[in-house]
């Protein structure tokens, strides 16, 4: 267990509250239990294990899956009856027990397979235990779904039951008739009927009582109504209530026989419980740590302090609600620089980053994700010193001062190597000069025993001390002196002014009072907070311009990519327009296989008809291997197209016609239906009229235009 020092020391780092708003995810009784008494561990094994299985239920809950874990009724009560020899358990009782065996059953399935690889620290929980399928399978054997004895639990019950049924039909039918009949008498009052001590009579008016022979049960209030049990149904009442009282031994026998059943697994059924509320716990820390938009850092087993983007939990929620910015801080204490000596305005953010560090290491040790980025990295203390307040102790009679030095004598005997402090306004209370000496040598023996530590101050000497002794450092809370307004940033390297005379002469004091009090400062002391004051605006100015240049940086990015962007749009546009040129050339050339395949079919045809072989053969020649000559015959028949224009009409025989799939020029030799015979230079090819049009010679003048 971490130790702590004073006594208040959660109280003042608000650990208590983190317990309150972590409760309020509980649902069972078992996980509201454990956060009242949430440890803070030193062992890393533990903190590891335990906030793994917060960062694994966290992936479960983000990723919109559901783990089965909805038990969450308070049974010891049960368990423990259920562990008692004799005991006997009600109905209800076990209903609820089959309710927590179910949940088990559904967590050990859920977990079953790559959920354990995927999930190793959640299923730490169900390693040391097991799932008994024997539990439901006896509670069902005897129950029904709503805690009722079955009627086949057993055969006796079951006669009991048909014996009951039987009787009770009987009576209804006996008692309806007696109903009906005393109706037309005027005997019945408006209720006409009614039970009393489980047996069924008849309400009578009081006047016509001794017309009806039976037992009197009773009167109304008013005394104008009798209750008489007829006497035709009195046996039959009486075989009801021994039936009753058979049925209900028979029940009470089969349900201890039952607890005695299940007697050997109330140890196991104690674990299922416990397991419940174990996931209960994990997922409250789980969804408390999306709310906080927590991390799991990395830890290390020493001492170490490197937080990136550090919230303090509590004010992140009320500003998150509020609409509030919160500020985060960068810290950073090892072995080289263990003291951090934080100076500034009041009101500037101090403590709250004092707390920060000391809240968020608290939360780590026990478990807890921080909010923090998940590249920080935490080391685990034995023991957390603070001095945070007004210690003045009126039980002791000390002064303000007193108390100070009482605790940091404590601290000085009790720290080491494993020690995280915290101290506020070191050496306050004293005078200045005597107090601030007394500050040095506090911070040097702290330092002497590696302990590590955040110091928050306004003395000078305690600024210089942190720029000359090595491991101590210092920080600065940043403040807009323009303005007037604190900015809850914190700046490790550099000494903080306190801005007195700024804020005095903002708040409009009178500068007569100002120029006197500046006179009365020592003169060597003014100008360092004075050259302090000045550095830490230009720190300021420097880094509204470097946020300038890094906007300005992004916005060139920005413009670089969209160039970029617009670049490979017009690339892939050109490799586009490239690609349909290609594909326009390649279906030309299909154009050109398919009109020579038409072109060999036409001389097929012709070698049947004519008797001049040797001139198709030639033609044959001429279209499949003179290559040159179809070259220079394409390039004659381009020429002799241009010698042409299209002037359409009916096609006839001897009209020079155009193909309209190859642009070729020729002539009609005869007309065959829907088609045409047409000379192409010494080929007869066969041609649709839909593919033709009638075309004419050029006239000199316009060829030689």
């Amino acid at each position: 267990m971490l130790r702590f020092f004073p006594e208040s020391a959660l109280v003042q780092l608000e650990f208590e509250k983190v317990r309150e708003l972590l409760t309020a995810h509980c649902r069972t009784a078992w996980a509201k239990d454990r956060v009242a008494q949430l440890r803070i561990h030193t062992k890393k094994e533990y903190i590891d294990l335990e906030l793994n299985q917060t960062n694994e239920y966290k992936q479960i809950l983000q990723s919109g899956q559901y783990f089965p874990n909805d038990f969450i009724t308070n049974i010891e009560r049960e368990i423990k009856l259920l562990s008692i020899p004799g005991a006997t358990l009600s109905g209800e009782q076990f209903i609820l027990v089959r309710k927590l065996a179910e949940n088990a059953s559904n967590i050990f399935r859920w977990l079953d397979g790559e959920r354990r690889a995927m999930y190793p620290a959640l299923t730490t929980v169900v390693n040391e235990t097991y799932y008994e399928k024997v539990i439901i399978s006896c509670i069902d054997d005897v129950l029904d779904d709503f805690g009722n004895v079955r009627d086949n639990a057993s055969p006796e019950l079951m006669q009991i039951r048909q014996s009951l049924h039987r009787k009770r039909q009987e009576l209804r039918r006996v008692f309806d008739k007696l109903v009906s009949r005393m109706n037309k008498q005027g005997y019945l009052a408006d209720i006409e009927e009614s039970f009393i001590n489980g047996r069924r009579v008849l309400a009578v008016y009081a006047e016509q009582k001794r017309q009806i022979r039976g037992i009197l049960h009773g009167e109304s209030d008013s005394r104008r109504t009798s209750f008489i049990e007829p006497e035709e149904t009195t046996e039959l009442n009486n075989d009801v209530f021994s039936l009753e009282q058979d049925e209900h031994r028979e029940v009470q026998r089969l349900l201890q026989e039952l607890t005695a059943r299940l007697f050997q697994y109330a140890p196991l059924l104690r674990k299922y419980l416990t397991i419940a509320g174990i996931y209960d716990f994990i997922q409250a820390k789980a969804k408390w740590a999306i709310e906080l938009n927590a991390a799991m850092p990395l830890v290390h087993d020493r001492s170490l302090v490197r937080l990136k983007q550090a919230y303090h939990p509590l004010l992140y929620l009320y500003n998150a609600k509020s609409g509030k910015t919160t500020y985060p801080v960068d810290i950073e204490l090892d072995d080289q620089q263990r003291i951090l000596v934080i100076s500034g305005p009041n009101a500037g953010g101090k403590t709250v980053t004092m707390k920060t560090v000391g809240l968020i290491q608290l939360m780590l040790q026990s478990g807890l994700l921080v909010p923090v980025h998940p590249d920080s990295e935490m080391g685990i203390f034995k023991q957390v010193l603070i001095h945070i307040g007004d210690t003045q102790s009126l039980e002791y009679e000390l002064s303000t001062y007193s108390a100070h030095l009482l605790h940091m004598k404590h601290f000085m005997e009790n720290a080491n190597g494993r020690t995280l402090f915290f101290i506020d306004e070191l050496g306050s209370g004293s005078d200045p000069a005597l107090g601030g000496a007394f500050a040095e040598v506090i911070m040097e023996e702290l330092a002497r025993k590696h302990a590590i530590g955040i110091v928050t101050t306004h003395y000078l000497n305690l600024k210089v001390m942190a720029s000359k002794v090595h491991g101590v450092i210092n920080g600065a809370m940043q403040f807009d002196e323009a303005s007037l307004l604190p900015l809850y940033r914190l700046v490790v390297g550099k000494p903080g002014s306190s801005y007195t005379f700024s804020i005095a002469e903002r708040i409009g004091l009178e500068k007569r009072l100002i120029n006197r009090a500046r006179k009365l400062v020592d003169e060597n002391q003014f100008m360092l907070d004075k050259l302090l004051n000045q550095t830490e605006q230009e720190l300021l100015r420097l880094q509204k311009e470097r946020q300038e240049m890094t906007r300005l940086v992004q916005e060139n990015q920005r413009l670089k990519k969209e160039m970029e962007q617009t670049l490979n749009r017009e690339r892939h546009q050109q490799e586009t327009e490239r690609l349909k040129l290609r594909n326009k050339l390649t279906d030309e050339k299909l154009n050109q296989l398919r009109d020579l395949e038409r072109k060999i079919k036409a001389l097929v045809v012709e070698w049947r008809k004519t008797e001049n072989k040797d001139q198709v053969i030639k033609s044959m020649q001429s279209l499949l291997f003179v290559q040159k000559e179809k070259m220079v015959t394409e390039k004659q028949q381009k020429k002799w197209n241009e010698k042409f224009v299209d002037i359409g009409g009916e096609v006839t025989v001897g009209a020079k016609v155009k193909l309209l799939r190859n642009r070729q020029v020729g002539q009609v030799r005869e007309i065959r239906g829907k088609k045409a015979v047409v000379q192409v230079g010494m080929l007869p090819i066969t041609v649709d009229l839909s593919d033709l049009t009638v075309v004419e010679e050029r006239n000199s003048e316009e060829n030689s235009v």
